[in-house]
């Protein structure tokens, strides 16, 4: 189990770009896959991106592909989620998640580990 913390929400305006970071705890980050969900109110928690342990792989929900990337970094710990050309349906709650199994992370099952999330708000 990792302890993940998230930071790096706010405010912008459309068109305009975020970067999210996770950082985790624990000695044995690198033997984790990393994602990121969000969730807009009313809303279910929807799969946004994942990176294997290495880094070597990553995917993306079409809603974000080409927008979006994710990268990590083992030696700190932290992934990192840089979001470009936001649009306003990119608001919501933004969480991190982490598994020994990238699988599960791209289908949001299993026992996942959790930040407590961050808000990400774009205006139009």
């Amino acid at each position: 189990q990792v302890q993940l913390v998230e930071s790096g929400g706010g405010l912008v305006q459309a068109g305009g770009s975020l970067r999210l970071s996770c950082a985790a705890s624990g000695r044995t980050f690198s033997r984790y896959a990393m994602g990121w969900f969000r969730q807009a109110p009313g809303k279910e928690r929807d799969f946004v991106a994942a990176i294997n342990w290495s880094g070597s792989v990553t995917y993306y929900a079409d809603s974000v592909k080409g927008r979006f990337t994710l990268s990590r970094d083992n030696a700190k710990n932290t992934i990192r989620l840089q979001m470009d050309s936001l649009k306003s349906e990119d608001t919501a709650v933004y969480y991190c998640a982490a598994s020994t199994k990238m699988p599960d992370i791209v289908a949001g099952r299993g026992g996942l580990d959790w930040g407590q999330g961050t808000q990400v708000t774009v205006s139009s």
